[in-house]
């Protein structure tokens, strides 16, 4: 699932040596993609500081246990973009397309399947409440 590749949190081991190199290299990627996103906030927040946004100090407080893997902006970054990464991905799905499961309304236990590009509620929601379930429950 993209939100766990973003995140770090994949369990796709790979099936061979091929697979584990290219898992490599894209966490690599997201690495450096993440450190260049933290020096860009850090620098915004310490030229740009507003009233109710958070400090430099606040900020290296919070990411400091990330070391170079930027564990925790990834998490961040997933929980404030993840809506907009799903409708990326869906509004081009043809408007027959449907969710693997019934994802929409309901309650408790019962749902109805997604209808038109894969999004609940008269097309405008895409289904990201899966996203905090572990892979293995899904």
């Amino acid at each position: 699932d993209i939100g766990d590749i973003i995140r770090g949190k994949d369990l796709f081991r790979g099936y061979d040596q091929k697979d584990r190199e290219q898992k490599k290299k894209i966490q690599d990627n997201l690495k450096e993609i993440f450190k260049k996103i933290y020096d860009n906030l850090m620098k915004d927040v310490t030229t740009n500081g507003k009233k109710g946004q958070k400090s430099a100090e606040e900020l290296q407080e919070r990411y400091k246990k990330d070391d170079d893997n930027y564990y925790q902006l990834r998490e961040d970054w997933w929980e404030a973009n993840r809506k907009e990464v799903w409708t990326a991905i869906t509004c081009e799905a043809g408007s027959d397309s449907q969710y693997f499961r019934a994802t929409c309304g309901g309650s408790g236990k019962t749902g109805t399947l997604t209808s038109k590009q894969c999004r609940c509620a008269a097309n405008l929601y895409p289904p990201t409440f899966l996203d905090y379930v572990p892979q293995y429950l899904r």
